[in-house]
């Protein structure tokens, strides 16, 4: 029952982050397209009341026209529309779903044994948990202090921008080092998503409060709220795209699982950047194709880094002593379903079975089931893959020996 009921939690922790992720990142994306669209106002008496620009739409069998004021409007009314508690909710319940997920097993999802790293392949649970909480912290720390110190008044937006890119590769290639391939990515995503709401919390909406506060008082605004608050909202809106690519990347081992899974990573986040800037010039009327095309060459490029230099069944049997009974087996390709099943039930089943025996699960990881010769053919392909790669069982909590990744890698199937 208690499996039961932390995949239930699960399942409506993950529904309510996606709710409020979809909302932030679609009003987020709408503000900039609005921002960027507008057009210098056509009635005199706009003009008159300081209107900046106006943009004219339709939607839903609608009209609408939005108005942005360069200052204070003459009067502001009662019901001021905040934008900040979609943020919030993204990242509470995005946290809540990495504390029920991982940092209550670290073991099995934070601790990476075949890290380069010594002490962080060696790390206990409670570690792991303490050092993924602190890689975020850290994470917005320095970001923070990077915009602070670099441009502080924004008149140096494009060596920050730079300095950001630089600390993302950082950010990546420590992530990996120090968590499970599939821990890390998402971890890379949760700092940029830390960022993006910290960047609301602390800077955007204090900022407009004391705008408010200001023209409501019939007092002249500071201009570096308005400047701050719009230099933090362009970088949420670069991070948008790494971060939902980040988010989905624990569905496809081969990106996390690769020696050079940081640089993959790496290619991704400026990838989703440009391809972004792209969108961001269009609400503008500056058509820049090379953004896109920049863009999908850098994604090219980690498919090439991606892919594997050679058969599963190579790189496995490559990694291991060629000495006793399964590693002979493989080396020969002479391996049939009865040794990879009796694998599967040593090593497998206590997650993948119609009812697990693993505590932590009410029901078989991702629908994979892998207590029959049957099952375990049909999923062939994906257990060599990802058994050869070393993703899975994951952090080897079932101590699966190199002999027998080598015996499933070299496994032949025989078709149903």
């Amino acid at each position: 029952m208690e499996a039961y009921l932390l995949e239930f939690g699960n399942m409506l922790l993950r529904w309510l982050h996606v709710i409020a992720a979809v909302a932030w990142i679609g009003e987020s994306i709408y503000f900039v397209m609005l921002d960027n669209g507008l057009k210098s106002p056509r009635a005199a008496e706009d003009k008159q009341k300081g209107v900046f620009g106006e943009m004219w739409a339709v939607h839903g069998g609608g009209f609408y026209h939005n108005q942005k004021y360069a200052t204070a409007p003459a009067k502001l009314p009662d019901d001021l529309h905040w934008s900040f508690w979609k943020a919030y909710t993204t990242w509470l319940s995005g946290f809540a779903l990495f504390a029920l997920l991982y940092l209550a097993s670290p073991s099995i999802y934070l601790i990476n044994p075949s890290s380069s790293w010594e002490w962080a392949a060696n790390m206990t649970g409670w570690q792991a948990n303490v050092a993924a909480v602190l890689f975020l912290l850290l994470g917005w720390v320095i970001y923070n202090e990077l915009c602070k110190r670099i441009s502080p008044n924004m008149e140096r937006d494009g060596v920050l921008s730079i300095a950001v890119a630089v600390m993302m590769v950082v950010v990546s290639y420590i992530s990996v080092h120090l968590f499970a391939g599939r821990a890390a990515f998402l971890l890379t995503g949760a700092v940029m998503a830390t960022a993006m709401s910290a960047n609301v919390f602390f800077w955007i909406i204090p900022g407009q409060r004391r705008m408010v506060k200001a023209m409501k008082a019939g007092e002249t605004p500071n201009p570096i709220d308005g400047k701050r608050g719009k230099q933090r909202s362009v970088h949420n809106t670069y991070f948008t795209l790494p971060v939902v690519l980040l988010m989905l990347s624990n569905h496809y081992s081969f990106m996390y699982t690769h020696a050079y899974s940081w640089v993959i990573m790496a290619l991704f986040i400026f990838a989703g950047a440009l391809i972004r800037q792209f969108f961001v010039l269009m609400h503008q009327g500056n058509i820049r194709p090379a953004y896109p095309a920049a863009g999908v060459a850098l994604i090219l490029v980690a498919v090439w880094v991606a892919a594997p230099s050679s058969p599963p069944e190579a790189s496995a049997s490559a990694n291991i002593e060629t000495n006793g009974s399964a590693a002979m087996s493989s080396a020969n390709g002479d391996v049939d379903i009865a040794q990879v099943q009796s694998i599967m039930t040593d090593r497998c089943v206590q997650c993948h079975a119609k009812n697990p025996s693993h505590a932590g699960f009410a029901a078989a990881p991702a629908g994979i089931i892998l207590d029959s010769e049957r099952h375990t053919t049909i999923q062939a392909q994906m257990v060599k893959q990802v058994v050869a790669s070393g993703y899975m069982p994951l952090g080897n909590i079932t101590k699966i020996t190199d002999e027998e990744r080598a015996t499933i890698a070299a496994w032949e199937p025989e078709p149903l």
